[in-house]
C-alpha cells in the first residue's frame, strides 16, 4: 500500500541494467578513500579532490566524515555514495580499511554486486585484503583489482600477477600494463586497443590528470625500450592465459587488473569504465528459503548498516537499505518484515558522503538512506504487498577483545544505556550482559580494540555520557547449547554472558581454561561462532 496515488515509473527491470554496485576493498594505507574520490572526481560530482587530511586548504574526502576517521586519517565506517556516470547509476560502497571494523565491511560486501580490491604495488596481497577476498570468495562477488601507487618504487608488474594468482587463486587478466617500473611511471599500454596511455600530472592529483594516447609506432618512437618492454610482457601475458574472459570474471574465478596511481588520478578513468562496461548488474536476490526475487516483482530491500551521528546537528538514526526487487517510492509503506507491522518511508535520502539529497524513486541496486528509522537493525527485510518476503540475515563475527562499560557520570545513566542500546543496533560493538555484574556494567566485544575508541569517543560526542572501560582478559569465546549448563561455565577464568539478541556465550581466558572446563565436565555443550564469513 502507498500513502499516496501511484504514478507510473520506468520499469525496474531495465533500471537496475543501469546500476553498478560495488565495493571498494584494500588492506589499510593502499589509498582506498583517495580512490573512491577520485573515481567521484572523474564522474565531475567534485570539482576538486583533497588529501585525507584536507591538504592545501581543499576539503577531505567526502567518504571519511567521522571525526576519528578526519583525525587518523583511515576510513572507520562504511561510506555509501551515489552519482550518474555513462547513463549508469553508480553505487559505491567505501568500507573501512583497518582490520579492526572487518565486521562492518562484511556487512557492506553483503550488498553489493561486485568488488574492486586495491593493492599497494609495492606491498601486493596484505593480511586484511586477503580477508577480505575471502569473503567475496565464499558469496561468489566478482573482484576487479587495482594496483595503486605505481608512480612511487614497489614491486615488478609480473611479479604481483604472479602473487594474485598463487595466493587467492583468481587468474589476473590485465587490462592495462605498466610502461616504465613502480616510481618511473610513464602510462600504460592499453592491451585491448594497443595503445599506449600517458598521464600528465597535475596540481598535486587535485583536478583530472590529462591523458596523451599515441599509437603503438608512436609509442615505440617516442617512449622506447620502456614501450618495448611492456610489449613483450604484454604478449607473455596473451601466451599464458591473461586476455580478458568477462564470463570467467563474472564467475569469480579471474579478475581483470588495472595499473595506476589514485593521488594522481592515473588510470582512474579507465577503471570507471570498466565497472559500467564489465561490472555485473543486479541480479535476482535468494530469500530465506532459497528462492531468487524477481528484479520487477514488488518491492523489497534489506539492510545491511545503521549509523547515528551523521548530521551532527540533529543526531538522527539512518538504516542504508539496499533495493533487491521493485521500485521504491518516497512515502510508500513497506513491511517491516521482523515484525510484520508497517513501516512510513517518509524521510528517504539518497547518500553522497555525509551529504544527502531526498529520494523520491529507487530500484534494484540503490542504496536508500532511511531516516529515523529506530525500528529497523542490520540484516532486516521491507517488502511491500504479498507474499511476505525475507532475505537472509547477516551473521555477527565472533568477538576476540572484551571490556566491561560503565559511565563517569552517574547523573547521565539515562544517556548511558541509551547510547550502549544505540551502538549495538548500529553494529559497532556487540553488547553482552551478566546476571553477576548487572544492566549497569554490560560487557563490551570487538573484534578488534579499535572499536572501543570509536565507542568511547562517540558516547563522549553523540550522548553526553563519558564511559570507562575496564579491559576483560578472556580471549576465547563459544556458544552455550544448554543454558541449564551456565552454572558449570562460571569460574575464575570464564564467565557466562548474555547476547542482545538472546544468544548464550561463553567466555575464557585462553584455551587451556577452555579444555581445563572440558576436560573437568566433558558433557558441557560448546559450539563455536561460525559466520558465513569464515
Amino acid at each position: 500500500m502507498s500513502t499516496a496515488p501511484r504514478t507510473q515509473h520506468a520499469d525496474p527491470s531495465k533500471e537496475a541494467a543501469r546500476r553498478r554496485t560495488f565495493a571498494v576493498i584494500s588492506h589499510p594505507d593502499a589509498g582506498k578513500s583517495t580512490l573512491t574520490e577520485a573515481l567521484a572526481l572523474h564522474a565531475k560530482v567534485i570539482s576538486e579532490a583533497g588529501a585525507v587530511h584536507g591538504k592545501a586548504g581543499r576539503r577531505g574526502v567526502v567518504s571519511d566524515w567521522l571525526e576519528m576517521e578526519q583525525a587518523r586519517g583511515i576510513s572507520i565506517t562504511s561510506a555509501a555514495l551515489q552519482f550518474e556516470y555513462d547513463d549508469c547509476v553508480i553505487n559505491l560502497l567505501d568500507t573501512p580499511g583497518h582490520a579492526d571494523f572487518s565486521e562492518d565491511t562484511y556487512r557492506v560486501l553483503a550488498a553489493v554486486d561486485s568488488a574492486v580490491m586495491l593493492l599497494d604495488a609495492a606491498k601486493g596481497l596484505e593480511p586484511q585484503t586477503l580477508k577480505l577476498f575471502d569473503v567475496c570468495r565464499h558469496r561468489d562477488i566478482p573482484v576487479i583489482t587495482f594496483i595503486n601507487k605505481w608512480d612511487r618504487p614497489g614491486r615488478e608488474a609480473l611479479q604481483l600477477c604472479d602473487e594474485i594468482s598463487e595466493r587467492i587463486g583468481l587468474r589476473p587478466m590485465p587490462l592495462t600494463w605498466p610502461v616504465g617500473e613502480a616510481g618511473h611511471f610513464r602510462g600504460v599500454l592499453d592491451r585491448e586497443s594497443g595503445e599506449f596511455v600517458g598521464y600528465e600530472r597535475s596540481d598535486g592529483g587535485a583536478h583530472l590528470a590529462r591523458e596523451n594516447r599515441l599509437t603503438a609506432d608512436e609509442a615505440a618512437s617516442e617512449v622506447g625500450a620502456e614501450w618495448d618492454r611492456a610489449v613483450e610482457e604484454s604478449e607473455l601475458l596473451t601466451e599464458s592465459g591473461g586476455d580478458l574472459d568477462t564470463e570467467a570474471f563474472h564467475a569469480a574465478v579471474a579478475t581483470p587488473v588495472l595499473f595506476g596511481s589514485a593521488v594522481r588520478n592515473f588510470g582512474v578513468g579507465q577503471l570507471l569504465d570498466l565497472l559500467v562496461r564489465l561490472a555485473p548488474q543486479p541480479a535476482a536476490r535468494p530469500d530465506t528459503r532459497g528462492t531468487p526475487r524477481a528484479l520487477d516483482a514488488p518491492f523489497s530491500a534489506f539492510v545491511f548498516k545503521v549509523q547515528t551521528g551523521m548530521d551532527p546537528a540533529h543526531r538522527d538514526r539512518v538504516a542504508f537499505a539496499r533495493v533487491c526487487s521493485g521500485e521504491f517510492e518516497r512515502g510508500m509503506v513497506a513491511t517491516h518484515a521482523a515484525t510484520g507491522k508497517p513501516f512510513a518511508t517518509k524521510y528517504a535520502q539518497h547518500m553522497f558522503g555525509q551529504q544527502r539529497d531526498t529520494v523520491e524513486t529507487a530500484y534494484p541496486g540503490d542504496v536508500v538512506g532511511l531516516v529515523n528509522a529506530t525500528a529497523l537493525g542490520v540484516g532486516d527485510t521491507l517488502y511491500e504487498g504479498k507474499p511476505a518476503v525475507e532475505f537472509p540475515g547477516i551473521p555477527s563475527f565472533a568477538p576476540e577483545h572484551f571490556a566491561v562499560a560503565r559511565t563517569s557520570d552517574p547523573g547521565r545513566a539515562k544517556q548511558f544505556r541509551r547510547g550502549v542500546e544505540q551502538l549495538a543496533q548500529e553494529g559497532v560493538i556487540q553488547v553482552l550482559h551478566s546476571e553477576v555484574r548487572g544492566e549497569g556494567a554490560p560487557v563490551l566485544a570487538a573484534v578488534g580494540p579499535m572499536q572501543f575508541d570509536v565507542v568511547t569517543q562517540r558516547m563522549e560526542s553523540e550522548f553526553r555520557a563519558p564511559i570507562k572501560l575496564e579491559r576483560l582478559p578472556y580471549q576465547v569465546v563459544r556458544l552455550v547449547g544448554d543454558r541449564n549448563q551456565s552454572a558449570a561455565l562460571r569460574t575464575h577464568n570464564s564467565e557466562v554472558l548474555e547476547r542482545r539478541d538472546g544468544v548464550t556465550l561463553a567466555v575464557f581466558t585462553d584455551n587451556i581454561a577452555l579444555r581445563s572446563l572440558v576436560r573437568l565436565n566433558p558433557d558441557l555443550d560448546l559450539r563455536h561462532l561460525v559466520a558465513d564469513a569464515e
